[in-house]
């Protein structure tokens, strides 16, 4: 069995370097690279102060505006379809209605049961749903309505005449 020949001490006077390495250094760089210098592009120069860091989870203004341009947005619509409601998605059964359009084209307002304009009378009421002939199994009613639109303001009123 062999030993390696000796490498010797680096830091012992006298002793040669590997060929091409100058006395006094040590034959590789240290892992990493090379060590920053200052002064050279990309470092700063020595003495000068150094930016704090970015403060982590904070919001940046651009995304908050991004929110609340949602937000709003989201608010003008369901306010669009909250007061784009009519009378006959808000009415509830019991109440009276008065028909301020024509037999051909009905325009239902909800009024006071006492009142001289109450000409109906709610007796049923189907949610999105356009199939009026969910009233003919309603005993009281003498009269359907239905009103169609967008899928979320389609309504059936099952009505009888107020006498």
């Amino acid at each position: 069995m062999t030993t390696p020949p000796p490498q010797g001490n680096l830091f012992a006077q006298g002793q040669q370097q590997p060929y091409g390495q100058p006395q006094g250094q040590a034959p590789h760089p240290p892992q990493g690279g090379f060590p920053q210098q200052a002064g050279q592009p990309g470092f700063p120069p020595q003495g000068a102060p150094v930016p704090p860091p970015t403060p982590a989870g904070r919001f940046s203004k651009k995304l908050l505006r991004v929110l609340g341009l949602i937000v709003v947005a989201v608010l003008i619509a369901l306010g669009k379809w909250f007061f784009g409601q009519t009378d006959a998605e808000t009415t509830s059964v019991g109440s009276c209605m008065h028909n301020e359009g024509t037999q051909a084209s009905p325009d239902l307002k909800t009024v006071d049961c006492s009142s001289g304009d109450a000409q109906y009378k709610v007796v049923e009421k189907f949610d999105n749903t356009s199939d009026d002939s969910k009233c003919e199994a309603v005993q009281e009613a003498t009269i359907s309505y239905y009103q169609t639109g967008s899928s979320s303001h389609k309504v059936v009123l099952c009505l009888k005449e107020v006498e």
